[in-house]
Order: structure tokens, then sequence, then C-alpha cells
């Protein structure tokens, strides 16, 4: 399978801003490429193709970016430790707080907050030697699958400008599409990590539920379905950024401890396993024509990698599932929505689908929140039965291909009308749900050159058996990953 050419007037990428993280890393590390190189090279990029994308955003002066570099690099010569991200240019995603850097959220409410602390994952990325300059553009709030706000305006895929790259975490996958940045960040709740990945051709990882610590934040128990991620143009990559956000945090108590490399652990292969298929369940997901096609045929190059796969449709009550999710979003999501919906300025500043789950959150009762709270449970235990047979489970990443950019949502898949914002991105609620790792893998293009790609979920803190599943299949690709 060939990857089709992008449509967008862009030149090819340098060879430095081709390199994997991991190489970059090594030649740092060896002092055979300076820091101040790999920095220039990847902001000569970024004013090459970054004005006909809109992916990256707050982009810090170029002088300060060169300056760190050139600090890093003497510090590198005296003799100091480099962290495992040392000298690499990353853009963090607009809803993560980043120390001294404009932080949006993609909402007109914040468009010139700076604040003065950085998410955990932030800080960790910051002390492994990262060089922050800039931020990957998001929707309002990370609200939605179609990265455009207010304050920035919309990113564009990165195979045709007519198509929304998706999101939350548009701006970071068509960066990382583009070569802009060698490795990236993303969050997810309903796919955000997942879906712009497919949308754009690289790899997404929703990590298991509280393997990356949340915070800071007032609300440390309650809110445990959004989870920050690695995101790269390749399943090496991904996992050295997974190193260095993952691990207990004594401030996120949910959070645990994961494998002390997530790196090394690629290194020592796989033995294969088993997938279960769930493709559209039965009938109960809409999706698009040809995107069960193109999962099919990378179904059929797991099973040469040693995965073979079979169809099940798990029995469960997939409406109830699916309220269950939009009930504990609007109790946690919604609700903090709902400070701003209560002031009548913000308010009139908030896009429809903020102040439609700002007032969910204002009908709900806690007998409905804990009655979801049990359909969730029951569909833990399903998922755990399901691994009793299978290693992976196996689902389409989205229910459709990339749409106009100019369209907020689908009102409807194949035929069937979508009761929300966030309806036709079903899909991505099992995973999130069950709180297990999840990953998206491209699996190619339809007639029309939209990248689509596929999930894979794995076993509860079994993040390094799907990111080596992933690795495996990610060998028999027949095409590159980003654009």
């Amino acid at each position: 399978m060939q990857r089709p050419v992008t449509k967008h007037a862009i030149p090819p990428a340098g060879e430095i801003c081709r390199m994997s993280a991991v190489e970059l890393t090594e030649k740092i590390r060896t002092r055979k490429l300076s820091v101040r190189e790999v920095a220039a090279a990847f902001l000569d990029r970024i004013d090459a193709v970054n004005p006909l994308v809109n992916a990256i955003v707050s982009l810090r002066d170029r002088a300060d970016i060169i300056a760190e570099a050139d600090a890093a690099d003497a510090g590198l010569a005296k003799g100091i430790t480099p962290g495992p991200l040392f000298g690499l240019p990353v853009a963090i995603k607009d809803l993560a707080l980043t120390k001294g850097l404009k932080t949006t959220f993609g909402s007109p409410i914040f468009a010139d907050f700076v604040p003065d602390e950085d998410d955990f994952f932030v800080e960790r990325m910051r002390t492994a030697g990262a060089i922050f300059i800039g931020k990957t553009n998001v929707p309002e709030f990370g609200l939605g699958s179609n990265t455009y706000n207010p304050v920035f305006g919309p990113t564009l895929n990165a195979f045709d400008p007519a198509l929304t790259a998706g999101g939350s975490s548009g701006g970071a996958a068509v960066a990382l599409a583009f070569n802009m940045v060698p490795v990236a960040d993303g969050s997810d709740f309903g796919g955000s990590l997942r879906n712009p990945a497919a949308y754009n051709n690289v790899f997404g990882f929703r990590p298991s539920q509280g393997l990356v610590p949340a915070g800071p934040s007032n609300e440390v128990f309650h809110s445990q379905i959004g989870i920050e991620g690695p995101m790269a143009r390749n399943v090496g990559d991904m996992a050295l950024l997974l190193g260095v956000q993952a691990g207990y945090h004594p401030h996120a108590p949910l959070s645990h401890d994961g494998e002390a490399s997530y790196l090394e652990g690629l290194e020592s292969g796989t033995k294969g396993g088993r997938i279960a298929w769930l493709g559209e369940l039965g009938g109960r997901l809409p999706i698009e024509d040809g995107i069960l096609d193109l999962c099919e045929s990378a179904l059929a190059r797991f099973g040469e990698a040693g995965f073979p796969s079979e169809p099940l449709v798990p029995q469960f009550d997939y409406e109830a599932l699916w309220r269950a999710f939009v009930t504990l979003r609007q109790a946690t999501s919604g609700c903090e929505l709902k400070l701003h919906y209560d002031d009548p300025a913000k308010r009139a500043r908030l896009k429809p689908e903020a102040i439609w789950e700002a007032e969910g959150a204002e009908r709900l009762t806690a007998p409905q929140v804990h009655a979801a709270s049990t359909v969730r449970s029951a569909w833990y235990k399903t998922v755990l039965n399901l691994f009793e047979r299978f290693d992976l489970l196996a689902l389409p990443t989205a229910q459709v291909f990339p749409f106009d950019v100019t369209t907020p949502w689908p009102s409807d898949v194949a035929g069937r009308a979508m009761d929300s914002y966030h309806r036709w991105m079903e899909v991505s609620a099992f995973a999130s749900l069950a709180g297990c790792p999840a990953v998206n893998v491209p699996v190619g293009f339809d007639d029309r050159g939209r990248p689509m790609g596929m999930q894979l979920i794995g076993r509860p803190r079994g993040d390094l058996a799907v990111l080596q599943a992933a690795a495996a299949y990610e060998t028999t690709m027949t095409w590159e990953s980003g654009a």
C-alpha cells in the first residue's frame, strides 16, 4: 500500500527533522549533533509548514529558544548527565499547564493566561531535558474531535487542508505528521489521543488509568477518565516519551508506577497473541464505508506478525454504556465547565458543546452518577472476562473518515443521526470506560487519500504489551507514518 501524496504544497523535511526522537537524543548525547542544530532545523521546518496548517500556537521567540539550546550544549560540554528527552524541541498541548508559556485551553476566557506551574507530566518532560518551543492547537476546552477555536482558528489535516485534523490533540498530530516536532504529548477522554492520530497517519497511545499522573488539580479522586499520554511517528519514540511521563506522583493518589523502561521493554519483542475483532459490534456502531475494510486488512498483517484475530461481539447493553459515558463526562468535565457557565459574562464566550456539557451537569443527580458508575464497573468485568481468552481487543479508531474542517461535527454517520456532538466517536468510549491502555495504529488510506487507524486495547496496566504489539505491527506497514 502506497501512502498518497499530501494535497499540501509543502517541501519535504530535512534529514534532522526526519530522524526519530530516539536517534536524535543519541546523536545529541554523543555530540554528533548539537542542540542548536536540532532546534534550528525544527524551527526552520515550523516556519515553512506551520503557517499552512496552524498546528503549533503560542510559538516562543526564536532567539530565546536558540539561547536555551546553546545553554544545553554548554551544559553537555561540561559533563552534565542528559535526560531522556535532552535537547528535543517539543510543543505542549494547549490543554496542559505550562509554566511561563501562554496556555489558552482554546478558549477566549483564557486567551492571555500564563500559568505559574506545570502539569505533572509537563514538569517531568522539562526535567528530562525537553525544550518547550510553544503549544499545539486544540478545540475549545478539548471538546469535540475537530481542532478549531476562536483564539487561534482551525488546524488542518496533514493530507488534505479541506479536512479536519481530528481532536482534541489535532495540533499535536499534524505537527508530528509534518515533522515539526519529534514527539508530542496529548490527552484523551473520548479518543483525543487516538482519533487525531488516525486522521493524520501517526501513532497515539492512551495509557492505563493512573499510569501518567494527573494534576495539579483541586479534585484528585473523582476525575479518572481523562488520561495524558504520548504521540509519535513510530512506536519506539512513543515508548521513549511514555517512560518520561509515567509513574507514581504523591499528589496524584490514583497514580501508579509502570515499567522501568518502556523503550527497553520493546527490545524484548513479543510472543504474539490473540486479537478479538469487535468491528462495528454487530451493527451497533454506524461506520462509514471503507473503514472496516482497511482495519481488516491491517488485521491480516497482524496475523503475519503472530497475532491471529477472530470476530467477536461481547454481550452488553451498549446503549446503557454510552449513557454512562455521557453521564460520567458531565459529572466531571461538565461540572468544571459549569464554573464558567455560572458567570453570565463567561457563558457568552462558551461554545455550544461546552454549554451542553454544563447544562447536563446541572441536571444530574447523585443516583444517576452512581448508576453510571455501576454500568462502567459491569463493563470492566466484561472486558476482564474477554482478556481470559484474548490478548488484545481491536476496533476502528473512528467511525468516519476525516470530514470537512468547517463542519463542527458529523450530524449523521452511515445514514444514522447523531444525537450529540460526540456520539460519532462512540467507538472510543470502550477503552476509556474500562481504564485500559489503547493505541492507535495507522491502517492506510481510502481511495480519496483520507487516513484511518485502528485501536488496540490491552489488559489493565498491560501498557508494555500493547506497545510491543504495535511495534510488531509497525514492521508490517508498507508505508511510513506521518505525511
